[in-house]
């Protein structure tokens, strides 16, 4: 295993978590995802024939094992709902009835609280706006790529990009005014 294919693989570890991120919702799926991504990438650096950049080619690893992971999830709660949910907080206390470890304090629930609400407002608001128009950004906005590499994957040219963006920053001002500051 060649000790430059190995960095530059790692070095896209932060670029496939935001995409993991952003698809599975879950840090810790993404987390897992990217890694097992990372490994079957290893495993197979000599399948890689350079007919596609390593981002492109480790991109469809893990959207593999994305389609795994959300597979993998929907299993679980299948299986989940068949116990009995008050099994798992027996064990979390005594045979008095007290607490076997204390529960750490919620450092600031009400600010959680307001973090979930706006980000559920902003998902409302990148709901409401044109497929291609919210795909533009939130490559930008939340995977993190440059102009050329949005152009690049949706097939548009950077004036038509620039536009989407524009058209995205405005809706979402306009909405979030409206679902959440103007609350």
């Amino acid at each position: 295993m060649s000790g430059d294919f190995r960095s530059q693989l790692e070095a896209l570890r932060p670029y496939l978590l935001r995409y993991a991120s952003l698809q599975l919702r879950n840090r810790d799926a993404a987390e897992d995802a990217v890694q097992e991504t990372l490994l079957a990438a290893l495993a197979a650096e000599g399948a890689f024939a350079e007919r596609s950049s390593l981002r492109t080619w480790a991109t469809g690893i893990l959207k593999h094992k994305i389609v795994d992971a959300i597979r993998r999830t929907s299993r679980e709660q299948a299986l989940e709902s068949d116990e009995d949910p008050a099994a798992d907080f027996d064990a979390l206390f005594d045979e008095r009835g007290h607490w076997r470890e204390h529960p750490e304090a919620w450092p600031a629930p009400d600010g959680a609280l307001q973090e979930k609400q706006f980000f559920a407002a902003l998902q409302s608001c990148l709901d409401g706006l044109p497929a291609r128009t919210a795909q533009a950004f939130l490559m930008r906005e939340h995977l993190g790529l440059d102009t050329a590499e949005i152009c690049n994957e949706l097939g548009i040219t950077a004036t038509h990009c620039w536009v989407l963006l524009y058209r995205a920053r405005m809706a979402l001002r306009e909405c979030l005014d409206k679902r959440w500051f103007g609350k």
